[in-house]
């Protein structure tokens, strides 16, 4: 008997201008590796970037918003699995998978609690310091915490933001999987990266689309790009980042070592060619896919406790964490200069792909949960109570919004 997977996805994938598109490339993998046959769905529109899902084989299926006809796919292709690509598709079609194939898991992929980043946002627009309270109270947050009720399992890429969940809302632990980015670490040792000696500069790396990464490379040009130069008159500094706006390509300017590049083809070859990783970030959630790149391509980094949260644990940092400018600065060009520190900063970097990010390790805990799943959904879902509270037609206004829409759109 096939196993069918269908993934409806916010976006189609892109690996190569996103972290978002590395984590569903990292999920599509590991779903095909456990044998499931994949339909990946999605109503947005394709770009340059992105995957050939098909090379990869896994079906594509162009799919409409408010319309029955999805209805008719997802009863006919009948899956195993569901996983929706963030709350939003999930606030979308979650009800029609509910209603049309009912025996199938649901699981959520939030990417990060978009709330968290939301509200983070919102507090420092209002230059004020941001609290738990703040996301508490946010809008979003319950329609988010909603969608992972109703959903049969949530993956959660950071380690904060599973703490939270717990700590703060008291959400069941048996809703959630603590699963980030998997990395093959069997062949770290293999792969042999340029050493201290042959790198030199400082690179940064962020899609201009996130509006954390515009803020960064702001707080690069004006507050720590000078600082850095007057102790290191020469270093250059190479920004990349696909969709980078206007604001932020007018900041190239060679003269002072400041080169904006735009997207980059082979982040690898970017990252390892540098010295140091620069990533000031002031709000934001999840953990950052370019720190993650940066340790892979053993490439120390300097980064704030946003840029640094739910991503080590206890162990050291590949680098330093500092979240005032000076600090941040000073501690960049001291990575920059010492070799010796360099030298321990990657080791760390290393350390730390293999104690969390070990992909056989990730896939494994993975696979035991939909397995576990598999066997007994129904007293899971018993056990659920309030997503059985918010599946009950009186707390189902998205459902019948969506409804609405398709009456109107057919009138």
């Amino acid at each position: 008997m096939s196993k069918k997977l269908l993934v409806i996805g916010y976006v189609w994938p892109e690996p190569t201008t996103t972290a978002a598109g590395c984590r569903m490339q990292q999920l599509l993998e590991a779903f095909l590796s456990f044998g499931y046959q994949i339909t990946f769905a999605s109503t947005a529109s394709k770009t340059e970037y992105s995957l050939d899902l098909q090379k990869k084989g896994v079906d594509e299926v162009l799919i409409q918003l408010n319309h029955s006809s999805f209805d008719d796919f997802v009863k006919e292709l009948s899956p195993n699995l569901v996983l929706f690509d963030r709350f939003m598709v999930e606030e979308q079609f979650g009800w029609r998978v509910a209603e049309f194939a009912p025996r199938a898991i649901r699981i959520l992929n939030t990417e990060d609690l978009h709330a968290l980043r939301k509200s983070r946002e919102e507090a420092h627009k209002k230059g004020k310091s941001f609290t738990i309270g703040d996301w508490k109270s946010h809008p979003m947050t319950l329609r988010e915490m909603a969608s992972i009720y109703r959903c049969d399992l949530s993956l959660m890429i950071s380690t904060y933001e599973m703490e939270i969940l717990k700590q703060e809302l008291h959400m069941p632990s048996n809703l959630l999987l603590h699963l980030p980015f998997m990395v093959d670490v069997s062949t770290i040792s293999e792969v042999k990266h340029p050493p201290f000696e042959a790198r030199n500069g400082f690179v940064s790396i962020g899609n201009g689309k996130h509006a954390p990464n515009v803020d960064a490379v702001k707080m690069l040009k004006h507050e720590i790009w000078p600082r850095i130069r007057k102790k290191l008159p020469d270093a250059e500094i190479h920004i990349y980042g696909a969709y980078l706006p206007q604001q932020l390509n007018e900041m190239h300017n060679p003269k002072t070592g400041f080169y904006v590049k735009g997207w980059a083809k082979n982040v690898e070859t970017v990252l390892e060619n540098a010295r140091v990783v620069l990533a000031p970030l002031q709000f934001g959630a999840g953990i950052k896919g370019k720190l993650l790149d940066a340790m892979q391509a053993e490439t120390p980094s300097v980064t704030t406790t946003i840029g640094a949260e739910g991503m080590h644990g206890e162990q050291p940092w590949n680098g330093t964490i500092a979240d005032d400018w000076e600090g941040f600065s000073q501690a960049a060009v001291e990575l920059h200069e010492s070799q010796e520190l360099w030298e321990n900063a990657k080791k760390h970097g290393i350390e730390l792909l293999r104690i969390f990010y070990d992909k056989t390790t990730l896939q494994n805990q993975l696979l035991e949960r939909v397995n576990r799943l598999s066997k007994s959904l129904e007293a899971h879902r018993q056990q659920n109570f309030i997503g059985k509270l918010l599946q009950h037609q009186t707390m189902t206004s998205t459902k019948y919004m969506a409804k609405w829409i398709e009456e109107k759109n057919r009138g």
